[in-house]
């Protein structure tokens, strides 16, 4: 029998982030013959978001727009949310284990009165009941977990949950529906956005990491190129952020991002548990330090011992040869 799942669609000025694609994936696995539903909130009209939903394979969508949800906040998305959640009354409920996911599920389920799942990275089916497995103890082990009884509600770990393709073909019905969104007492009055340009760090498919070893805020112009010539994103490792080469919204680890690229490139990172919690878990890991016995080696697939600033322009310049194009 099938089971009808919400997931909770998340946007950032106007675009969908990827992950919720992914956890339309995972809904797709929970609901078998069921339902996918999304649902959007906004101050705008959301319905193109909505279709592009559908096509990547929303049976339908509900859209809630209302200008106290101009800005994020949670008594505002968690009004509107539940508004939806008491409406269609589904079994299932996923959504991106984002830096929003994190602070407005929790209250979600505390409202429901139901168990979460925070941080899947893998959602399957095993007799008869769904399994997800998840990171503990800053990724050096995993744990799998089974919701036998109420809501299953989950977040799900960007880049680890292949997105369905998308096919412009799929129909599905976006409706709008009207809540009262009141008693608002959160007012953002402005954001100051300090994020690098280009690719978002956390659904970065390629990542090149800065460490102390490069120095200075210089050295991290080399990885830029690199991680331009890739199409991939800037990230740095604490001991960088602290030593001011770069800002704290680059900072991969355990008190920064968590991050599974598909290919993370570590230049001048020593290795330390603090950041390995945040990256570990890459598709394949590229380790460039001039220290052989760098713990970053015991996780890299490869390895180059070399000095950083030989080493990276002549990836550069290779990749520029081989005709990689960001």
């Amino acid at each position: 029998m099938g089971k009808k799942v919400l997931v909770i669609g998340e946007q950032r000025e106007g675009t969908l982030r990827n992950v919720t694609f992914e956890a339309i994936a995972a809904a797709k696995t929970i609901s078998g013959d069921g339902e996918v539903v999304g649902v959007l909130c906004g101050s705008e009209d959301l319905s193109s978001l909505g279709q592009e939903m559908v096509a990547y394979g929303a049976d339908r969508v509900i859209t809630v727009s209302n200008e106290a949800l101009k800005q994020y906040t949670s008594e505002g998305f968690g009004q509107a949310i539940m508004a939806v959640i008491q409406d269609e009354n589904p079994e299932g409920i996923l959504m991106g284990h984002t830096a929003i996911g994190k602070d407005l599920t929790p209250k979600l389920a505390s409202k429901l009165e139901t168990g979460l799942i925070s941080d899947a990275t893998v959602v399957e089916e095993t007799g008869g009941n769904f399994v997800f497995t998840r990171p503990i103890y800053s990724g050096k082990a995993f744990e799998k977990k089974i919701i036998t009884d109420g809501v299953i509600f989950a977040t799900i770990r960007p880049n680890n949950i292949p997105a369905l393709d998308k096919d412009e073909s799929r129909t599905g019905e976006v409706t709008a529906k009207d809540v009262d969104v009141k008693d608002i007492r959160t007012i953002i009055q402005d954001v100051i956005r300090k994020t690098s340009e280009g690719v978002d760090l956390s659904e970065a498919k390629i990542i090149v990491a800065g460490g102390r070893g490069v120095k200075s805020s210089e050295g991290f112009e080399p990885l830029e190129e690199l991680a331009n010539v890739l199409g991939g994103a800037v990230g740095a490792s604490r001991g960088a952020c602290d030593a001011g080469y770069c800002d704290y919204s680059l900072q991969i680890g355990q008190t920064g991002k968590v991050v599974t690229p598909d290919l993370y490139i570590a230049v001048g990172i020593s290795g330390a548990i603090q950041h390995l919690a945040g990256m570990s878990n890459s598709k394949v890991i590229v380790a460039i330090n001039k220290d052989p016995e760098a713990n970053i080696f015991n996780v890299a697939d490869y390895g180059i011992v070399g000095d950083l600033f030989d080493v990276v322009p002549k990836l550069i310049e290779e990749m520029k040869q081989i005709g990689v194009n960001a």
